[in-house]
Formats: C-alpha cells, sequence, structure tokens
C-alpha cells in the first residue's frame, strides 16, 4: 500500500475490481480553499483505456507489483509467441492478444521487455525504434521526388508502413514501433 503522495509515473496501481492501471501523468493540487488533491490520467494496461481520476490527497491506493523482464522473442508457436528470459533461460509462451501491435516489428531473436503481474503476462514493450528490411514496394516513378509523398511499402515482418518515394525493396529502414512511421534509412 503506498498513498496518492507516492505516485509517480510509470507507477501500476490495483484500483476497484482488481484492474491494473498505470499512472502516466499526476499534478498534485493545493487549492486556495479546501483540502489539496491529486489530478491524475490512467491508462489500462490490457486494454489501453486513458482515464482521467481525481484522489484525494493521502488517501492510500493499492499498488501492483509488475515484473518487467528483458526477453528474446525465440519463435511463434501457433497463436502464441515464445519468449525466452535472457537471465535463467526459461521459455514463456505470451498470447497474441497480449503481444499486440507489436507482433508487426517483431523478428525472431528481437529482444523486448515483458511484463508480469503474479505469473501472468501483460504485455510486451519494444524498443522505441526498429530496423526492419522492405520486402516490397513498388518503384517510384521519376519526377514524383519533388512533392514528398510516400508510397505503401511490406515490411519482412509483414506489416505495411508508408514510405517516401526513393525508398527501394531491400533496403533498411527504421521504423518507430509506437505509431508505425517511418523513421528513416537505417
Amino acid at each position: 500500500m503506498a498513498t496518492t503522495n507516492d505516485l509517480k509515473n510509470g507507477l501500476v496501481l490495483k484500483l476497484e475490481g482488481g484492474e491494473l492501471w498505470t499512472v502516466v501523468e499526476f499534478q498534485h493540487v493545493k487549492p486556495g480553499k479546501g483540502g489539496a488533491f491529486v489530478r491524475t490520467k490512467l491508462k489500462n494496461v490490457l486494454s489501453g483505456k486513458v482515464v482521467d481520476r481525481t484522489f484525494n490527497a493521502g488517501v492510500k491506493v493499492d499498488v501492483a507489483n509488475v515484473d518487467k523482464r528483458e526477453m528474446q522473442f525465440s519463435y511463434l508457436d501457433g497463436d502464441e509467441f515464445v519468449f525466452m528470459d535472457t537471465q535463467t533461460y526459461d521459455m514463456v509462451h505470451v498470447p497474441r492478444s497480449v503481444v499486440g501491435d507489436a507482433a508487426n516489428y517483431m523478428l525472431e531473436n528481437m529482444t523486448a521487455t515483458v511484463a508480469f503481474h503474479e505469473g501472468t503476462p501483460l504485455y510486451v514493450e519494444l524498443p522505441a525504434s526498429v530496423e526492419l528490411v522492405i520486402a516490397h514496394t513498388e518503384p517510384g516513378v521519376q519526377g514524383d521526388r519533388s512533392t514528398g509523398g510516400t508510397k505503401p511499402a511490406t515490411l519482412e515482418t509483414g506489416a505495411e508502413i508508408k514510405v517516401p518515394l526513393f525508398i527501394t525493396t531491400g533496403e533498411r529502414v527504421k521504423v518507430d514501433t509506437r505509431t508505425g512511421e517511418y523513421l528513416g534509412r537505417a
């Protein structure tokens, strides 16, 4: 147990109904009249839903114990991703629903952070950007480069992103794993 005075960004709280919420941002407010309170923005760990919530200052909140481990993606087993713990070499099966959009940017042997709560995987976090090879894209049309346009390209993982017209098949590019945007050549 902690109080609202101990809140910080990234802290995971267990609120009513046993749901897990991550503190995205918080602000201690002391109005001239009345008691102090803490205004927070919370994100549901499983669904990703973001809500604003206000707590009175000093109120006790239940802090969830979330264990984040560096793991290496080994292979895909049906509808589950198999990760290897880089410390203990244990193999962990993570369902596709938990991996979510991270699956679009993961290759075998790639390192990711997997968060667990009481032995259950909650989510998979990739680095902010990854380097991937363009598996297929149409060639750019001569003379179209001055407009700064984009074209669709398929990555080696199968995900589709928008790239500038000068990018060709087989090139290595940097991709933002949070938004799926092209960041530049690698």
